[in-house]
């Protein structure tokens, strides 16, 4: 296990291309022993063959984006092998803010371990995550807000790292860069030292990544608190909202009737 802190990674702040990914938004992710080739495959991803460099996994992504709604949550992965902690691993690198990694982390942990962290841009929500066999073990938007099967087991690693967490566990503490923290748990759950040059000079595995199927839903859950502080909460089924949507469809539909003067009164 390497014993890198956040200090180790404080080049994050100082460089245009970790800055430009935080801005519009990033996912990464290590996967053990999984190939780069069978690691877009669980993905569902249609492959685009092989770039050289971070700017091809650039071409690729603006393209596929030019073609598709910036709605659609497809996305365009890269990934590469690196070494790590008791062999090989995936990288997996995204610029959809890691929005379609998260679903497939349970499938690509299968063969022991997966970890990623991810930026959605605009007013950030920056997540970590740490998969085994197919189970959280620990995640966290804030690192004093953690859930999982083992919530607090990296808590004293943490702590080795940076992350000023105080006793109470209320806070992060001031001054803690907890992204570079978060590049530095990753290392340590991994052994992959994260390098510009690592990302910039990769040759990428590309692969179109297909949305997430639509989820069927049962209910509409209304819950609103005006600024009076008075509660409205409603369910409506689904049922209910197809009936008044058919409802007002065939009143749409009722032909529209235009009285004249004489017109009796309805």
């Amino acid at each position: 296990m390497t014993l890198v802190t956040a200090r180790d990674y404080a080049w994050i702040r100082s460089s245009r291309m970790f800055g430009d990914a935080m801005t519009g938004g990033y996912g990464l992710a290590l996967v053990y022993g999984t190939t780069p080739t069978d690691v877009l495959r669980l993905m569902e991803a249609e492959p685009k063959g092989t770039g050289e460099g971070l700017d091809a996994l650039v071409e690729e992504h603006l393209k596929h984006r030019a073609a598709t709604d910036y709605w659609d949550d497809s996305f365009t992965a890269g990934a590469f092998t690196v070494p790590g902690t008791d062999g090989e691993w995936t990288l997996v690198f995204d610029f959809n803010g890691g929005v379609g990694m998260s679903r497939f982390m349970p499938s690509l942990s299968q063969n022991g371990r997966a970890v990623s962290h991810s930026t959605n841009g605009g007013a950030p929500i920056d997540l970590f995550d740490w998969f085994e066999d197919g189970e959280l073990r620990t995640g966290f938007e804030w690192p004093t807000n953690r859930y999982g099967s083992t919530p607090d087991e990296l808590v004293p690693m943490m702590r080795e790292i940076g992350f000023a967490l105080t006793e109470d566990e209320d806070d992060t503490g001031p001054g803690t860069d907890t992204k570079a923290a978060v590049l530095a748990l990753t290392e340590r759950l991994t052994g992959v030292r994260l390098t510009e040059e690592l990302l910039k000079n990769a040759e990428y595995h590309l692969g179109h990544v297909p949305e997430a199927p639509a989820a069927e839903w049962t209910k509409v859950v209304i819950d609103v608190t005006g600024a009076d502080g008075e509660r409205f909460y409603k369910e409506v089924t689904r049922e209910e909202v197809e009936a008044a949507t058919a409802l007002a469809r065939a009143q749409a539909e009722e032909p529209i009737v235009i009285l004249g003067p004489s017109s009796p009164t309805p």
